[in-house]
């Protein structure tokens, strides 16, 4: 064959008939695999992708009958080329959507076809069969296991308490003093409160991640809030002497849901106490049209390349106990208020969590709310 003698300029692509350039894509350079396949269901291309999915030379396969080379079966155990036959049926048959389907072993594949035919409604003249692998499946039904068996440690614990205390007292109540009672009781109150915040967290995971999470806000004294966190956490318990809230002069007003203030604070204050053993310091102040909540405590802190996962889903770095749902749901109220939430190291060292809310009533307010 002749050669076309070289111009010096730079090769012109090739254009479709509405004069855009059309460019030309090795079947290796796709992420997915890919099989083609005759009129005659003889596999005549395959690429890198499908050769590492499906463990074969792309050269074997070649020139093979689809039904022996991939004798794909569904979950059911159906044979899957017979099923679908691609090659007969109705004319108006373009493909079918992912699928997950079987190879002998068990290997899972996600699949794909698309039918192409000879003109409108002709017979087809070629199947494009994309593959995919199911790690990410695999890996979203580990994190929804995970879930699980962590909610199911979670509960196990309060309601054990709960059982327990409430089981004594059923069939003890003359032998406890009053006090012993209201320790008992208490302690079934907390424990309540502590299964009740975790089925609403569960809840507003579900609503950050399909875009149902709303806020109703009003005026909210921010610096009543959190001296109320301070001292429901002293009620329960803790050292009055280990909590330190400061607040900025003339704050602005803020408007926001009480509720879901409320739940901001709690996770992250019961972090800090739960992490730091020294003190937590609450400061709100505002700067450049923000209200800032700042909240410090003196634990190990958070290392500089754990931070940018911190509000991810189900993280748990380190030491870290609970659900790791608590972070990922803060970021998510904060957001639907407009504001952000930030991660960094405070003056002792510890973990650092700064929480920016736009100041003053929300565009739409004052005819009728946010």
């Amino acid at each position: 064959m002749a050669e076309t003698p070289s111009t010096g300029e730079p090769p012109v692509p090739p254009t479709a008939a509405d004069g855009t350039a059309r460019v030309a894509i090795d079947p290796d350079d796709l992420p997915d695999g890919l099989v083609v396949i005759d009129d005659r269901a003889v596999i005549t291309a395959v690429n890198r992708a499908a050769e590492t999915l499906l463990r074969r030379e792309g050269g074997t396969l070649l020139g093979m009958d689809v039904r022996e080379a991939l004798p794909l079966q569904d979950t059911s155990g159906r044979r899957w080329w017979d099923a679908t036959d691609p090659w007969s049926g109705l004319a108006t048959r373009t493909g079918h959507r992912e699928r997950l389907l079987l190879l002998p072993g068990g290997s899972e594949l996600l699949v794909t076809a698309r039918y192409v035919r000879a003109g409108r409604g002709g017979p087809v003249s070629r199947v494009v069969v994309q593959l995919r692998g199911t790690e990410a499946r695999q890996r979203a039904e580990s994190d929804a296991a995970s879930l699980i068996a962590t909610v199911a440690h979670e509960l196990r614990s309060p309601l054990t308490s709960v059982k327990q205390f409430t089981s004594a007292l059923l069939r003890r109540w003359e032998r406890f003093t009053d006090e012993q009672k209201r320790l008992m009781l208490t302690t079934v109150e907390a424990d309540a409160d502590r299964v009740t915040r975790l089925i609403g967290e569960l809840l507003d995971v579900s609503r950050v991640d399909t875009g149902r999470l709303h806020v109703h806000r009003r005026p909210v004294d921010v610096v009543a809030v959190v001296h109320r966190h301070v001292e429901r956490l002293v009620t329960a318990g803790y050292d009055d002497e280990r909590f330190e809230v400061t607040a900025g002069d003339d704050l602005p007003e803020l408007w926001a849901d009480p509720d879901r203030l409320d739940q901001v604070l709690a996770n992250l204050v019961e972090n800090a106490v739960r992490h730091g053993a020294g003190c937590v310091r609450l400061d709100v102040r505002t700067a450049d049209g923000w209200v800032v909540l700042t909240v410090d405590d003196e634990g190990e802190g958070i290392s500089e390349e754990n931070r940018p996962y911190v509000f991810s889903k189900f993280w748990r770095g380190g030491q870290r106990s609970g659900t790791g749902l608590g972070l990922y749901v803060v970021r998510g109220l904060v957001e639907a208020h407009g504001g952000r939430v930030e991660v960094g190291r405070s003056p002792s060292g510890g973990a650092r969590f700064r929480v920016l809310l736009p100041a003053g009533e929300p565009a739409g307010a004052a005819a009728g709310g946010a």
